[in-house]
């Protein structure tokens, strides 16, 4: 029998890559939808046969009359980033599981004090807080991390993400990321994807420990900063390059790792492995964005009742905690920050 979920937030991600990821998981079945305007509610329920609708326009069918109901074992949260922990908050207390969109909160503070909480009210063995992060889900950086891992040591490491993000793009025109009331624009709401992917790459083993940034507002529309430049040093000692920019023409994607016995290299969704015998390629083309396999591997938990360790709070607060650090550096031109929760 299929296990009921919601969706709470109607937002560009939940329609298409939330619902779609649903839709395509037998073991998971969408019973309703929530979001704080009917139109939008609506709008995300559309071509959805047998799902109810609940919104705060709605006396009666509220998010607290949502999370009531016996039938709805979980919910997947996609809400804006400063409104999502009272959400989450009020579906662990209602007894929901929940797998809640990055990052796990607006700040560090606030994600460490969400955690605490969690451990202190909620019961584990019966309920899980999962963090929904799709770079962990792909099949190009899972297969690329086996490969750091055959090479031996990790010697150094370069890391660019570079876009520009325009007016009037999709993600751009959406009024919470259009005008930040958060940390770092663009550069929190997305960058936490590219810290995670390249986290995934080095391998707990070298885990970061103290970072140093220069950061920039290349463009006016994207306020307060878009641009980081940093250099990290891992537990091991391990150095390389982080750079991350949302409005540069430099537009590229390159994760390299360079170990004892080779270099590998994820560029979009094709891996390259050079050794001292050669090189070799493999091509991920229908991959996706990983939140279809994502979405799976959080079903399969709920089945299973083991959270898998890629969806854990903490493993998003590592992310967060590194993204924080580099914007934290680069407000005070490079100053080195050490790293708590990584």
């Amino acid at each position: 029998m299929a296990i009921g979920i919601a969706i709470v937030g109607s937002g560009i991600f939940a329609k298409e890559q939330h619902l779609p990821a649903i839709q395509q998981t037998p073991s998971l079945e969408l019973k309703a939808v929530y979001s704080r305007s009917l139109k939008s509610a609506r709008s995300l329920a559309e071509g959805t046969p047998n799902v109810d609708i609940y919104c705060d326009e709605e006396s009666t069918k509220t998010y607290q009359d949502l999370i009531k109901r016996d039938d709805i074992k979980a919910v997947i949260i996609a809400l804006p980033i400063l409104a999502q922990p009272k959400y989450i908050r009020a579906a662990l207390e209602a007894g929901k599981h929940v797998l809640a969109e990055k990052p796990v909160a607006e700040n560090v503070e606030a994600a460490v004090e969400l955690i605490n909480w969690c451990h202190k009210n909620v019961d584990s063995s019966r309920v899980t807080f999962g963090i929904a992060e799709n770079f962990r889900f792909l099949d190009s950086f899972l297969y690329a991390a086996e490969q750091v891992k055959s090479l031996g040591k990790v010697l150094h490491f370069k890391v660019r993400v570079h876009m520009l993000t325009k007016p009037g793009s999709k993600y751009f025109e959406t009024p919470w990321r259009k005008v930040p009331e958060y940390q770092g624009g663009f550069l929190l709401d997305g960058g936490v994807h590219f810290v995670a992917a390249t986290r995934l790459l080095l391998q707990p083993e070298n885990a970061p420990a103290r970072v140093s940034s220069m950061s920039a507002q290349i463009q006016p529309h994207l306020p307060p900063v878009d641009t980081l430049d940093a250099t990290w040093r891992t537990k091991t000692g391990v150095t390389g390059t982080f750079s991350v920019s949302f409005g540069t023409p430099l537009e590229g994607t390159e994760y390299s790792i360079g170990c004892e016995g080779g270099v590998v290299t994820v560029q979009d969704s094709t891996v390259k492995v050079s050794k001292p015998t050669g090189e070799e390629k493999r091509e991920f083309p229908g991959e996706g964005t990983g939140v279809k396999q994502e979405v799976k591997a959080w079903a399969e938990s709920l089945v299973s009742g083991s959270q898998n360790p890629r969806q854990t709070p903490e493993e998003a607060l590592a992310d967060l905690t590194i993204l924080e650090a580099m914007l934290r550096s680069g407000e005070n031109n490079g100053t080195p920050v050490d790293l708590k929760y990584t």
